[in-house]
């Protein structure tokens, strides 16, 4: 009998390949297999089942690659060597058909040989570090190894890592690599993943095999010898949270791909196999949810040895690298623009053009991204690729960036042919573009193309915007969903491309090459001045400042950028990178009438930075981290008031510079914010010393940070200090207990200025409140006492009344988010209507109370004349209640200006009743259940994670929009020649 050649295996072949006695002892070993598998028994196999319908029962109850390994072991233990040797030969055979069908797959096509076979040997060499890990990984017997490993290949866009898993499949096909430890590769990538709805692991893998019929008992036989490898999970759009509850196990199952990739990955199926999986860094909440501590992470990045050597690769001329060398390194902004190899390709090419055409200064050709493009597009598109006349150069490059920015409007980064056609373009014209490298193939779209790079779709897509060429209508944009790389909505690179083609030299690079003019450009300048103009008295519109300064930076017309920031009075710039601090410095240099800058350093910069000196005035500057030079250049500003360093780690170098500030005569510093400075009370000594040494510093902010009852008591003898001038101390949850009271009680006695202090949202309870107050019965000078959430109670009540009468000097006092209930409230209340009551401001947010207390509050209302604001929000007050307090609003004698009242969920009549209040006391405030009581209080700089909404992305895109419809509803209809 031959034995079949099928992708099925049929297992009757084998069965009948035994006798009545072999197949007895097979049926009995098969019981004992099934157990030692941990299988479901089937109740129907016995001694006289038939081995027709043996083959059948096992093939409907078990996965085909149990059924084989299975059997195989049973024929280990019968010493039927001819039949194992049969399956391990089936096996080799589809082993080396995966391998043929990774030939075919991993064609050597690489889209980046078509930049010169010195752009694939540079990436052979540089990848030789990461391949020696990958290779080691998957090694079981290699201490970097680990069961269920992933392998994690990080980079930013166009970095190499598609172009790494290629190789590394090259190399296992030609044996360099991962030989007789991986068997199979199952490829997928995120586009792949992202067009499948319901799919099982079986069809996944059979997806590329012809007639999508794989071998998949062989290939799942032995999970520890398949590799998946997972391309661009950052652009999965599904989301992974998959409860493990959900998770399936059976290979044959069809879930959804969701369910089947979370399966995968935690191993719930193919447990043992390997994963080699590429990202960007965008989605690292995604790669958190499935790393261990065991996987490993590469990251690509070409380091300034690694672009050394591409650039001798390129120029293959020692003298010309080290030359434009030189030019990268000491150009900030087209270093950060050659991190990837393709966009060193890109400035290679641009620098090269230049010693083509015999230009002797490098630097002052290429001293911009618009510089780079520039020359780079332009060189391209007058090279001696076929094209013979000027007019078809600027038809195509019209064509091409219409095509560019209407990719970016409708989301579209890889063009079908049909797209090439609506924006004009010919086969022809887009062959010439693919042998120009402005586009390649695209490697995860089939039959696409996208641009070499993002940056230089933006880049043209400046120019359409200058030249009045309307974005094409492309039907690849006309698709409802979109993959998460697809999705483009920061054209932040697309307004900084634009500013600097409106420098004259930049703007010739093109013009002179190709021959035409961008014809909006005086209007977008004068236009863009008139705009800030406007937006220089308004705060609330362009909150945010560092994508204006990169436009400005680009630009660098000394006239024009004077112009544009003149009119700014506050600046706000979130600082990340050195670049962003070139930026800012060059720009803010110019904002000649600027009042207020807020700046925040949100992460160490690796190397010092250069100490230069704004030439603005300053009142205000607010830093992330430190930055100890950038401290000493604005601090020292006589117009400086405020200065916070939230969020940073304060040293002993800093805190001598602060002492060397403060003690300055000429220090104007009156506020000093330390807020989550992770300060401890060993550091306390240190701020005792600046609270003493300063003569005009009033407030100290030292929220968030775990000084404990030992730093306040250290903090307590600087305040007695008869040199301390400050009046304002904010302590909040800096982890203090009622021990600390004695101190601050003491403190608030002898202390010559202390006027406001913030004790909130620690565990003082009762006991350390009543400590604290009781210095406010007698001489204390105490106006502000804020006690927001400290774990108080209705006992404390009576002792805060007794405050409330005897304490002419108490104006403020915050008592939210503690046990106040209807008995500790009638006791305030009956206290707030004494004549000696001076307080202005009560704030009793979420303190339990309840309608009970409303009569008690309403009386308040009308008798008390010096209240001015007063918070209940957060309380169980319901209609009977709050028309009680409505309609005391409205007495005569009711002094009250600002009222928070729990109105939701209101009554049509009590509303009613609200709408007769505003209208008859239109100036009262109502604050809204949103509003916090701890809202208005400094808390430091926003992190960027929760600047969504005031990144100036929209503040300049509303600038553009309004500029276009001021130019003409005409411009976007016109059609292209």
């Amino acid at each position: 009998m031959a034995e079949p050649d099928s992708t099925d295996w049929d297992l009757l072949w084998y069965l009948e390949s035994l006798n009545d006695r072999e197949f007895q002892i097979f049926k009995n070993y098969l019981q004992r297999m099934i157990y030692d598998f941990n299988l479901l028994k089937i109740p129907q196999i016995n001694s006289e089942t038939p081995k027709e319908q043996l083959a059948a029962l096992l093939a409907i109850s078990y996965e085909g690659q149990h059924i084989w390994n299975m059997v195989f072991c049973i024929f280990e233990r019968m010493h039927k060597n001819n039949l194992c040797q049969s399956i391990t030969d089936r096996r080799n055979r589809n082993m080396e058909a995966c391998k043929a069908l990774m030939r075919r797959k991993f064609t050597l096509q690489w889209e980046n040989r078509t930049l010169g076979e010195f752009h694939y040997k540079f990436f052979c060499d540089i990848a030789a570090d990461v391949f020696y890990v990958i290779h080691l990984a998957y090694d079981p017997t290699s201490r970097y190894s680990a069961t269920d490993l992933n392998v994690f290949l990080m980079g930013e866009m166009a970095s190499g890592k598609t172009m790494i898993l290629r190789m590394a499949v090259t190399r296992w096909l030609s044996g360099d690599m991962w030989h007789n430890t991986i068997s199979y590769i199952v490829p997928l990538t995120a586009h792949e993943i992202n067009q499948m709805t319901n799919i099982s692991l079986a069809e996944l893998i059979a997806k590329d095999w012809p007639d999508h019929q794989a071998p998949i008992a062989d290939i799942l036989s032995d999970p520890g010898k398949v590799l998946f490898i997972l391309e661009d999970l950052d652009n999965v759009r599904f989301q992974l949270n998959i409860d493990d509850r959900a998770l399936c196990s059976d290979s044959t199952q069809r879930v959804p791909i969701a369910v089947l990739l979370v399966s995968l990955l935690k191993r719930k199926m193919a447990p043992g196999c390997w994963f080699l999986i590429s990202s960007r860094f965008t989605n690292e909440d995604v790669i958190n949810m499935f790393c261990k501590n065991t996987d490993i992470f590469t990251t690509l990045h070409l380091s300034n040895d690694k672009r050394e050597v591409y650039f001798n690769y390129f120029f293959n001329n020692r003298q010309r690298a080290l030359a434009a060398l030189r030019v990268v390194h000491d150009n900030e902004m087209v270093a950060t623009l050659c991190q990837v190899p393709i966009l060193c390709w890109i400035t290679c090419s641009a620098l090269n053009q230049q010693w083509v055409k015999e230009e002797q200064d490098l630097e002052l050709c290429c001293q911009t991204p618009t510089d780079v493009h520039a020359h780079f597009l332009a060189g391209a598109l007058t090279s001696e690729a076929g094209l013979t006349a000027s007019q078809y150069h600027l038809n195509l490059l019209k064509r091409l960036c219409s095509l560019a920015a209407g990719g970016l409007f409708k989301n579209t980064l890889n063009f079908s042919g049909e797209d090439f056609s609506y924006a004009g373009l010919t086969e022809a014209d887009v062959s010439v573009l693919q042998t120009l490298n402005i586009l390649l193939p695209s490697s995860t779209h089939k039959d696409c193309c996208k641009f070499i790079h993002l940056i230089l779709q933006e880049f043209c897509a400046a120019i359409a915007y200058l030249m009045s060429v309307p974005p094409c209508q492309l039907p690849s944009g006309m698709g409802e969903s979109k993959e998460k790389r697809e999705q483009y909505c920061d054209f932040n690179q697309v307004f900084t491309f634009i500013y600097g083609l409106l420098n004259e030299n930049r703007r010739k690079i093109l013009e002179t090459t190709l021959g035409f003019r961008l014809l909006r450009v005086d209007a977008f300048r004068q236009y863009s001045v008139v705009y800030m103009k406007h937006l220089g008295q308004d705060r609330e519109t362009l909150t945010h400042h560092l994508s204006l300064f990169y436009c400005l930076f680009e630009n660098q017309e000394e006239e024009f950028v004077k112009m544009t920031v003149d009119p700014l009075q506050e600046v706000t710039v979130y600082l990340q990178t050195k670049k962003d601090m070139m930026v800012s410095l060059y720009c803010l240099e110019h904002c000649h009438h600027m009042q207020t800058l807020k700046l925040s350093v949100q992460r160490i910069f690796e190397s010092k930075e250069p100490t230069v000196r704004p030439t603005a005035r300053l009142s205000y500057v607010s830093t992330g981290t430190g930055f100890e030079d950038l401290l000493s250049a604005v601090a020292f500003n006589r117009s400086l008031t405020c200065l916070s360093l939230n969020c940073m780690s304060i040293s002993l170098n800093m805190f001598s510079l602060l002492h060397e500030i403060l003690i300055e005569p000429t220090c104007q510093i009156t506020h000093l914010s330390l807020m989550k400075c992770d300060l401890r009370a060993c550091d306390c000594r240190e701020i005792a010393l600046l609270i003493t040494s300063s003569c005009n510093l009033r407030k100290l902010t030292l929220s968030s940070n775990p000084l404990h009852d030992d730093g306040v008591n250290v903090l307590c003898e600087a305040l007695v200090h008869p040199d301390c001038t400050l009046r304002s101390l904010v302590l909040v949850f800096c982890c203090l207990t009622a021990s600390c009271c004695n101190f601050l009680g003491k403190a608030l006695l002898l202390s010559p200025s202390l006027k406001e202090l913030d004790l909130s949202v620690n565990h003082l309870k009762n006991y350390g409140a009543l400590i604290l107050i009781f210095p406010l019965v007698f001489s204390c000078h105490l106006e502000e006492l804020q006690l927001f959430g400290c774990f108080l109670t209705t006992e404390i009540c009576e002792y805060i009344a007794l405050v409330i009468v005897a304490n002419g000097n108490l104006k403020s006092l915050e008592l939210g988010s503690n046990h106040i209930g209807d008995t500790g409230m009638q006791l305030i209340c009956d206290a707030l209507k004494q004549p000696s009551c001076k307080l202005v401001n009560i704030g009793l947010e979420d303190c339990m109370l309840t309608n009970a207390c409303c009569d008690a509050l309403a009386s308040v209302f009308t008798t008390n004349t010096t209240l001015k604001r007063l918070n209940v929000l957060r309380n169980s007050f319901s209609d009977e209640g709050i028309v009680k307090l409505l309609e005391s609003l409205m007495h005569p004698n009711c002094t009250l200006e600002i009222v928070g009242l729990p109105l939701s969920g209101m009554s049509t009549e009590t509303q009613q009743l609200l709408t007769t209040v505003k209208e008859r006391k239109p100036t009262l405030i109502f604050l809204s259940e949103t509003w916090s009581a701890k809202e208005g209080r400094e808390i430091g700089v926003r992190p960027l994670s929760q600047l969504g909404s005031i990144i100036p992305n929209s503040n300049l895109q509303h600038m553009f929009s309004e500029f276009s419809s001021t130019v003409g509803s005409n411009t976007a209809s016109r059609q292209l020649v």
